[in-house]
């Protein structure tokens, strides 16, 4: 019961949509009303506010590593154990994703899922996100960089630490995130997605 319990309320807190909550803050437009309609960082910073972005970005990595870190510190005192964890890693990806507060119209998740790996372990967020930058840097597609830094991210955790009841949480949060780039899958594949800094390509 404890780890359904703190799985719900992790799911909560994963639904709390920063984009929409720091848009509506700083007196911007929802940003599923414009550019690619994600509620995301890198859609907020469509609407010019780079402050708004990264309170974003912050907000949506924090939200994944407080729910972790959570039921990590607190969750044993109330009988919650490994599977419990790992199904809070789950949940509050899932309620970024679908978000129970905004009709379940979430984001893409790679913020969130980079806190929960950095709440996970500090090496296994680390190793993702330098995965992330190296791709961004030499290829300058975030989507891309994105994509290989979850096909990696499970690849890390089995090295590190084995397969475990967390490492099917890492796995299908992995999924899940490349399930929802799809659309920029696509466009990759047809030379039309836009690369970082490059202005979002007329549709």
């Amino acid at each position: 019961m404890a780890n359904l319990l703190f799985a719900l309320a992790a799911y909560l807190i994963g639904s709390i949509s920063f984009a929409v909550v720091v848009s509506k803050a700083m007196g911007l437009p929802d940003p599923h009303t414009y550019g690619s309609g994600n509620p995301g960082a890198t859609n907020v910073l469509r609407s010019g506010s780079k402050k708004a972005a990264v309170l974003t970005l912050l907000g949506d990595a924090l939200k994944g590593w407080v729910a972790v870190w959570l039921a990590q510190k607190f969750g044993p005192a109330y009988g919650v154990d490994e599977t419990g964890v790992a199904l809070v890693a789950g949940a509050v990806f899932l309620g970024h994703l679908f978000p129970v507060f905004f009709r379940f119209a979430g984001g893409k998740g790679v913020a969130t899922a980079a806190g929960i790996l950095f709440a996970i372990h500090p090496l296994l967020g680390a190793g993702t996100l330098a995965t992330w930058l190296l791709i961004a840097f030499f290829f300058r597609y975030s989507s891309l960089a994105a994509l290989i830094a979850a096909v990696f991210a499970p690849f890390f955790y089995v090295l590190m630490f084995g397969t475990d009841v967390t490492a099917g949480a890492v796995l299908l949060i992995a999924v899940l995130l490349i399930v929802r780039h799809r659309q920029n899958i696509a466009k990759l594949l047809a030379g039309k997605e836009s690369r970082i800094g490059e202005k979002k390509k007329a549709q």
